[in-house]
């Protein structure tokens, strides 16, 4: 096993890598982006698979072993069963997982699990038809719904459920999320929304915290337990309801973060690293690609200025931060 290298001022390890392929997505999910207006980023300007699979490579070559394919929409990068399988070959990556919207999906998992897929991490924030249509702006849940179905078929494991909690929006839900997990060996994610990119307060409008979950089970006279059998648990904190096949975990950034166990780079669409979801400090790697050392130094460099934590708590409270918030949205940086 390659030990890391990838070691921050807080000696936080890095072997996980978030890979965003594209900053184009076919929905318009309502924390994700706006309505209208989205500029996106030329294609000249997005990574090509090559530079990709060196950036991998690279990385591989000083601890990273699992990687995550985001975007956007990944799935509407054309050839991105061939990125799979590139990255899958690369000496010391264990493991590739996807976060998608699902739409696309259905046709492509039994390709993308003979790629070298692991995992999967499928986008749906409501199972309501009506409802579904609103936050996607457009979107049709069945073909979700015929997705998950297509990863069960092809071998795809652990399936995962990313639902962003909303108040007054799909909170009415949580306990039809929870009864998935009942007989369906699913995790169901809840993640509490973000400030990703939002330059205003309405975000807080619909935040609503995590413990809003366990407080239904109690409600409910569920039993819940701790579950850590999850493979790629990443930082949700996991809960089985007892006697469940599947389990429920909660992400919860805002309320609880998970910054002091963080493992992960990000690499965006056009090419920038950076060392934390939420503020805006980044480092374009794509002039260096060719020169291997210039890359590892600049992910060194990265990590160097990495802080301990991204304080969306305070934005919460309206309290001073002590860095600059991205102006990016989450669709432009990688989710």
């Amino acid at each position: 096993m390659i030990p890391s290298e990838l070691v921050d001022s807080f000696g936080r390890v890095h072997d996980y890598l978030r890979l965003s392929v594209t900053d184009r997505c076919n929905l318009r999910c309502v924390y994700c982006m706006p309505a209208d207006g989205m500029e996106f980023e030329p294609d000249e300007n997005i990574l090509s698979f090559y530079e990709i699979t060196e950036v991998v490579r690279v990385l591989a070559e000083m601890g990273v072993k699992k990687v995550r394919l985001t975007g956007g929409e990944p799935l509407v990068r054309k050839g991105i069963e061939e990125l799979v399988a590139a990255i899958a070959e690369t000496p010391g990556i264990e493991d590739i997982a996807l976060t998608t919207n699902g739409i696309f999906l259905a046709k492509k998992a039994a390709k993308l699990k003979a790629a070298g897929l692991k995992r999967v991490n499928i986008s749906l924030d409501t199972l309501k038809a009506d409802r579904f249509s609103l936050i996607t702006r457009g979107g049709d849940v069945q073909r979700v719904l015929d997705s998950i179905a297509a990863c069960q078929q092809a071998g795809i494991w652990p399936i995962k459920l990313n639902v962003v909690l909303m108040k007054g929006i799909n909170d009415d839900e949580i306990e039809d999320f929870l009864r998935l997990t009942l007989d369906g060996a699913v995790q169901v994610r809840f993640i509490e929304y973000m400030p990703i990119g939002h330059n205003d307060m309405r975000w807080k409008q619909s935040y609503l915290p995590l413990s809003t979950v366990l407080e239904r089970c109690k409600q409910l006279g569920w039993e819940t337990e701790e579950s850590h059998d999850v493979r790629g648990n990443g930082p949700a904190q996991t809960f089985r309801i007892a006697g469940a096949k599947g389990s429920f975990g909660l992400i919860h950034p805002v309320s609880d973060h998970f910054c002091e166990t963080c493992n992960r780079l990000r690499l965006t669409a056009d090419g920038n690293i950076k060392p934390c979801l939420y503020w805006a400090d980044e480092f374009n790697v794509r002039k260096h690609i060719g020169d291997d050392e210039a890359i590892r130094q600049l992910f060194f460099k990265a990590l160097s200025i990495k802080p301990m934590n991204h304080e969306m708590a305070k934005a919460l409270a309206d309290e001073s931060q002590s860095h600059v918030p991205t102006a990016r949205r989450m669709s432009q940086i990688g989710g």
